[in-house]
């Protein structure tokens, strides 16, 4: 007679889970023989941490569309899981994860590791069930998967270490609260009311100057985005999560917006008259038209989301490709092009301005952004890119251009430290043969991503080969973005106790599991670098040591944040480095205004 566990690993595979991501307990221990006896149908893959397995069940979800699976012991296993699992809920990801407890006999007696997983995972998840009985383990892990599918969220299931390890019921006993649940679900095809699309085209037709702003929403609508562009002669910025949505060598894409953002997208949306929002929340109204500049259409397909970042005049509830296909026959193709040419030509400037500031190092330090600028142009077809959160994310934001077929995701909405590294181990577990390369900064790679080239090694025969797997790591002994932060937003200077970290040979590292490291500290050697790591066959760590003092400098300088980081200038360590840096990055920007300094 089969187990409950052996029962639910089936169930997970007839729901088309492949792996697990997760670290082993006493709590989970019914499952851990399953899964020995499942003989990989699903596979357990063994992370470093419980919230590393988290966060690589959200990025198997973001890089494959198919839910994502993870599974903890009891106790504190299961607090482990809360961040990546946060991070799942905040970006809309489909996860389900399976936790152990302690056995019912021991419930409410203060036992060890008891802890009310129910309380502890009831603000993450859309559904959070305790399996009590063998009978209901089908229907949990039915609804589990159904709601995390359905509400883009995550779905939280429970079972106690003695219900693991009773006889299987696959089909609970025919009497009264007995239900029969059955695997399987499709995507609705959800569209707005037809009197808003009408609304909606008349906002859009009568705007002279219409900027698109995208976010993950629309990753299904690429052919339907760039039909509405052309007919509306809009530009497109795109949010972070939006990355992958258009391609950034169409000459109206202008990138990423607001503190990371580029020029050109503040330009658009500063100037325009008509803004419209698909499959984005971008949060941050200082980077969206004032109120009243602008009228306003927005597509989402959660109404809960609709017109609560900036005012709208169209509210179009449904899912981004399915509206745009009913909204285009409705466009009229605006004869003006006067304001999609000023786009393109401040894409171009913007471009050129951030090669100029990739090309200026100063001394015998890298600049950081060079080593974005360098990768840019070597990016392998089809690659997956990553990032974690920090100074780096500035770079790889901007000066990353993602070709058609590329994938890109980083913590978007969380924004927390830690994923670059797992994102990037579960992107080369669903996808082997694909280029996979993560941005770290040096204190992300501390917190965590350092534990995870343990997992590469435990799975090196697997997550080696042709296909480039590289994990670029800042080196600059500086918690650097919060570092910025406390100047521009709180008026304070460096504060070294807080923000100085040690300096760690994480090449060396790398090498001493067996992996390739490679350690760039040679402005001139950056390319170099990049073509060692991007031909070397098997995964690596390549270690830029880069300047702290390279100020990330937004689109424009919001009148309080300049005063508060001119404040801090005057008692921080390292004032005359970033003076020195900060003006010759903003003479850059004005090099071809000044006498002598145009381009040739």
């Amino acid at each position: 007679m089969t187990q409950v566990s052996d029962f639910v690993l089936q169930r997970l595979s007839e729901w088309g889970v492949q792996r697990v991501y997760g670290y082993p307990g006493d709590g989970i221990n019914g499952l851990l023989g399953a899964f020995d006896r499942a003989e990989g149908h699903p596979e357990f893959i063994q992370a470093r941490h419980e919230e590393m397995a988290a966060f690589m069940a959200c990025a198997h979800a973001k890089f494959t569309g198919e839910v994502g699976c993870c599974v903890a012991t009891s106790g504190p296993g299961a607090v482990h899981l809360l961040n990546g699992l946060y991070d799942a809920k905040l970006d809309h990801q489909p996860v389900v994860a399976v936790v152990g407890q302690q056995k019912r006999l021991s419930l409410g007696t203060h036992y060890q590791q008891e802890i009310a997983l129910d309380q502890l995972f009831a603000d993450v998840s859309e559904f959070c069930q305790m399996v009590v009985h063998p009978g209901q383990a089908r229907h949990v892990i039915d609804r589990a998967f159904k709601t995390a599918l359905t509400t883009r969220g995550v779905a939280t299931i429970i079972i106690p270490n003695d219900v693991q390890e009773e006889d299987a019921m696959p089909s609970p006993p025919r009497t009264h609260g007995s239900v029969f649940s059955s695997v399987g679900w499709s995507r609705p095809r959800v569209l707005p009311d037809p009197d808003e699309l009408r609304r909606a085209a008349d906002v859009l037709n009568a705007g002279k100057k219409v900027a698109i702003l995208v976010g993950q929403g629309a990753a299904k609508a690429e052919s339907e985005v760039i039909e509405v562009a052309e007919l509306l002669g809009a530009g497109v910025a795109k949010a972070l999560l939006g990355r992958e949505v258009l391609p950034d060598d169409l000459p109206y894409v202008t990138g990423p917006i607001g503190l990371l953002g580029s020029k050109a997208s503040d330009n658009m949306i500063q100037g325009c008259d008509t803004l419209l929002m698909i499959g984005s929340s971008f949060p941050y109204s200082e980077w969206l038209p004032e109120e009243g500049q602008a009228k306003g259409v927005e597509i989402d397909i959660d109404g809960r989301m609709i017109g609560i970042r900036y005012p709208m005049d169209a509210h179009l509830v449904g899912d981004s490709k399915e509206t745009l296909k009913q909204l285009i026959p409705l466009l009229e193709r605006k004869t003006d092009r006067g304001w999609r040419e000023k786009i393109e030509k401040d894409v171009r400037e913007w471009n050129d301005l951030c090669d100029r500031w990739a090309g200026e190092h100063f001394g015998k330090t890298i600049n950081p952004q060079s080593v974005a600028a360098e990768l840019s142009s070597r990016l392998p077809d089809g690659a997956i890119l990553t990032a974690d959160s920090g100074s780096g994310t500035n770079w790889w934001a901007r000066h990353l251009k993602l070709r058609d077929g590329m994938r890109a995701s980083l913590s978007g909405t969380l924004a927390t430290m830690g994923p670059g590294t797992p994102y990037a181990i579960a992107a080369r577990f669903a996808h082997p043969d694909r280029p996979v390369i993560a941005f770290v900064g040096d204190g992300a790679f501390q917190m965590n991503g350092m534990n995870e080239m343990i997992t590469i090694k435990r799975y090196l025969d697997r997550l080696s080969g042709p296909a480039p797997f590289v994990f670029c790591v800042f080196n600059n002994q500086d918690l650097n973005q919060v570092t910025w932060e406390q100047r521009a937003m709180a008026g304070d200077p460096k504060y070294p106790g807080s923000q100085d970290i040690p300096d760690v040979p994480y090449a060396a590292y790398a090498e001493l599991l067996g992996l390739k490291g490679i350690v760039c500290d040679n402005p001139k050697k950056v390319g170099a670098a990049w073509d060692e790591a991007l031909s070397a066959g098997r995964p690596v760590v390549l270690e830029f040591k880069v300047d702290a003092e390279i100020a990330p400098i937004p689109p424009h300088i919001m009148k309080e944040q300049g005063k508060k980081a001119v404040k801090a200038a005057l008692h921080d360590p390292q004032a005359t480095g970033i003076a020195t840096k900060g003006v010759r990055q903003k003479l850059t920007e004005y090099a071809e205004h000044l006498p002598g300094r145009g381009r040739k």
